[in-house]
């Protein structure tokens, strides 16, 4: 220890490693690390505090850095929130982070319960007064927020613009392309990290090794220089040169038990990884055999069940329900229910002689099939001439392995996986747009209302109308071909006429055009998204509804909320809407916001809830709307000074009178659980009618051929129409590249598109050439033209006119052949 004290005294780092001789230095080993520093890096301090510094310092590896895991975004603290008319604005503890805004009770209920999370990727922050300010997604959830005084408002309003910024940039960045892939993305990054520490890990060996064989290679070299015989001078050196070697060979020990001890850590962590991988691997393997085998073992019980309770079917002509002539021949259909929808059941289906066909098999050849199908439409258009038709032939149960189809369509968009048409439902997603006029007379007696506000009432009712028959509709209507069309001409009936064409195919987006004679005209262009995540199917209906009052002049417009399939693979399939619609009438100012409660097993609310209010510009609250979606809609109109000496200013639903029923759903018609659940409106939309154009959904055949209970040959048929869509959409795309490479643009709209053949009698006349230059359009739509709406701001498929001129003039020319 007195060596080591003297040491202290003498020059410090720099001047001792320039008193090491040349062969002396210790050389770099390939790859390794910078050099280590010295021990004595405070300046010559003795071995006591700063030696261990030095020594902790190495082995914790020198530098450190700040890296607080806070952002400038985070925030938490007390707001007020609007909860209901009842309680009005509650205290609540309301916490940001990481792109989320959640809120608590209190702050001890962070440990255990959350309230609600909104993200803020996706939220609008609108700021209402000096306090007040709102947080919503434009869909399920919106929340109405009050800070204690303007400043806190704008810290919070701050706070959550930066934090929505940072959410926006992520999610930007994030890779959207599924489940599955992003799995295997964490998969190979996993494997990435593994490499490069094992690689480090052989770095680290090699210093070690070279550190202890230079480090006894200079305590040797200075023993040597001990035993010659030197002046006095440089002995004293030599020795002072000895213990500082030896210091540093201390420090080099820790150093390399350091290392070593992170070596053996991370060969640990290596194991432990490689272990919870090959863990989550066989977890999935697992969950998709117990699944597999619960969807067999589901099967299987309702083929027993169904076994055990269908009888064996008649003779034609001897058996059947006398009561309705279109039932099957069969045994009792009491205990027929939508759990069925999706399930196989062994039965034989006999059709009635009068729709002109009977089940034959899928043997049919597709000829004798087409002919067969004309021929029936024809004599059903000569029979529902006269009035509308009550009855479809019945649903019949056919056997599919659904967990075959199911597995491989996790996570993928619905519009994009092929469906066979025992999912689906005799009618078109156009044919399924046109049914939210079945309650067209709620807009009737709303054009006749002197009051925007009771008018926007009636509006509201009319939205939530458009989703009552929906309850019991779990099939999926089939997704329109490029080009089809469906018109509903009932202007002499009900004073209306509709049209819908398929203006997209990817995304499919459909066109609606509505006038009445009453006095409104409704349209709408809705694009359908869709997720299956296993357990439900989520449907998104993206695009604005635009109703606009003729004599009044008021615009009203909204937009659709989230619809969920439950239960998909296994159990009763039901479903949900859930979100908010905010009503605007563009021309006054007013609002109606209604809110569609999602159904929660532990609330004691009435399933499929909606509220509404309808507020001046001012945010006054003039009517209250509540019902279910399913059922009915009753409005309560509030009275003058209601909540006027309440702290939050809004009135409660006590305080509303005049009760009003503004709409009630239509009893579904007698033996509906056999035929889709349809409507009289739905069951009506799919009968042949003269005179409509060759594109009109009427005239598919894969439905037609669906509807009378000819599944097999539907198939088929779906395939053939699948397989002319791809063909055209080629056509399209070589015809846009010719176009390109050719440098003329815009000369081949000349004639045209070629992607689709004009239907008969004869080919339409080329319109005259575009200048050159002109933008290549590889599809127009025939009836509807894109538009920027003055009102919305957004680009939308307008009705241009023409259609009802032509049906008039039996003028089809330029209709497509799509069929």
């Amino acid at each position: 220890m007195a060596e080591l004290r003297s040491v202290a005294a003498g020059p410090g780092p720099a001047t001792a490693a320039a008193a090491l001789p040349g062969p002396l230095a210790l050389p770099a080993a390939p790859g390794a690390a910078p050099a280590l520093p010295s021990p004595a890096a405070s300046g010559g301090a003795g071995p006591g505090p700063a030696a261990t510094a030095a020594t902790a310092a190495a082995a914790g590896g020198g530098g450190s850095g700040s890296g607080g895991t806070g952002s400038g975004s985070a925030r938490e603290g007390w707001l007020f929130k609007w909860t209901n008319y009842i309680k009005g604005y509650q205290r609540r503890w309301f916490v940001l982070s990481n792109g989320l805004l959640s809120y608590y009770r209190s702050k001890a209920e962070m440990r255990h319960t959350c309230r609600g999370t909104i993200n803020l990727a996706t939220a609008n922050i609108t700021v209402e007064d000096s306090c007040n300010f709102i947080i919503s997604n434009g869909g399920a959830q919106t929340y109405h927020l009050k800070a204690s005084s303007e400043v806190e408002r704008q810290r919070w309003v701050t706070a959550l613009e930066l934090a929505k910024a940072k959410a926006v940039k992520m999610l930007e960045e994030s890779d959207d392309s599924g489940d599955e892939s992003v799995s295997q993305t964490d998969k190979t990054e996993l494997q990435n990290t593994l490499r490069t520490l094992s690689s480090k890990m052989e770095d680290l060996s090699t210093c070690n090794d070279l550190i202890a064989k230079h480090g006894t290679a200079l305590q040797r070299s200075l023993s040597e220089l001990e035993t010659l015989r030197l002046p006095a001078e440089s002995t004293e050196k030599i020795k002072q040169v000895n213990e500082r070697a030896t210091l540093f060979r201390i420090t080099s020990n820790a150093m390399i038990n350091a290392c070593r001890d992170f070596l053996m850590l991370v060969q640990t962590h290596s194991k432990k990884w490689q272990k919870t991988l090959q863990h989550e691997r066989d977890q999935r393997i697992r969950l998709e055999e117990t699944l597999e085998q619960l969807a067999k073992q589901h099967n299987h019980l309702e083929r027993a069940f169904r076994g055990a309770t269908v009888l064996p079917a008649s003779a034609p002509g001897t058996g059947g329900n006398a009561k309705d002539p279109c039932c099957p021949v069969k045994g009792d259909l009491s205990d027929e229910d939508d759990d069925n929808e999706f399930f196989d059941a062994p039965e034989i289906i006999t059709m009635p002689e009068s729709m002109g066909h009977k089940r034959t098999g899928s043997n049919i050849s597709g000829t004798s099939s087409d002919i067969s199908l004309d021929e029936q439409y024809k004599h059903q258009v000569e029979d529902t001439k006269k009035e509308k038709r009550t009855r479809i032939p019945y649903k019949p149960n056919y056997s599919l392995n659904l967990w075959s189809i199911m597995k491989n369509c996790i996570g993928k968009e619905l519009s994009k996986i092929p469906m066979p048409v025992n999912f689906n439902e005799p009618l078109s997603m156009l044919q399924r747009l046109t049914e939210d006029l079945e309650y067209h007379e709620l807009l009737d007696r709303a054009a006749k209302c002197e009051s925007s506000l009771e008018q926007l009432c009636y509006v509201a009712a009319f939205t939530v109308s458009s989703y009552s028959t929906t309850v019991f509709r779990t099939s999926k209507p089939f997704n329109p071909l490029l080009g089809e069309t469906f018109e509903l001409d009932r202007l002499e009936e009900n004073g209306y006429r509709s049209l819908c064409e398929q203006v997209s195919h990817h995304p499919p987006a459909a066109a609606h055009h509505a006038d009445s004679k009453h006095g409104w005209t409704l349209r709408q262009e809705i694009k359908i998204t869709s997720k299956f995540r296993g357990k439900y199917l989520s449907i998104m209906p993206l695009g604005t509804i635009h109703c606009v009052f003729h004599s009044s002049g008021n615009h009203y417009t909204w937009k659709k909320v989230t619809t969920t399939v439950h239960n998909i693979i296994v159990g009763k399939l039901w479903i949900d809407q859930s979100g908010e619609i905010e009503i605007v009438n563009h021309k006054t100012g007013d609002k109606c916001n209604l809110k569609f409660v999602p159904y929660s097993y532990f609330s004691r609310d009435v399933a499929r809830k909606v509220t509404g209010e309808v507020t001046d510009p001012t945010g006054k609250v003039h009517f209250v709307l509540l019902g279910t979606w399913d059922e009915k809609m009753d409005c309560y109109k509030v009275m003058p000074g209601a909540g006027d000496n309440g702290a939050e200013g809004r009135p409660r639903a006590h305080e509303a009178e005049d009760s009003r029923l503004l709409w009630k759903r239509n009893p579904l018609p007698k033996y509906a659980e056999n035929m889709y659940y349809f409507s009289e409106l739905a069951l009506t939309l799919n009968a042949p009618e003269s005179g409509t154009a060759p594109t009109d959904s009427r005239r598919r055949p894969d439905q037609r051929l669906m509807e009378n209970g000819r599944w097999d040959e539907a198939n088929a048929e779906k395939q053939r129409l699948e397989e002319k869509q791809r063909i055209s959409r080629k056509r399209r795309e070589a015809e846009a590249a010719r176009a390109t490479e050719d440098g003329k643009e815009g000369t081949r709209g000349c004639r045209p598109p070629p992607h689709l053949t004009p239907c008969p009698p004869s080919r339409p006349s080329p319109p005259p050439c575009a200048p050159p230059g002109t933008p290549y359009d590889p599809y127009k739509p025939l009836w509807f033209e894109r538009k920027k709406d003055p009102v919305t701001q957004e680009l939308a498929h307008v009705y241009k006119g023409g259609y009802w001129e032509s049906k008039e003039k039996q003028d089809w020319t330029l209709c497509p052949d799509i069929f």
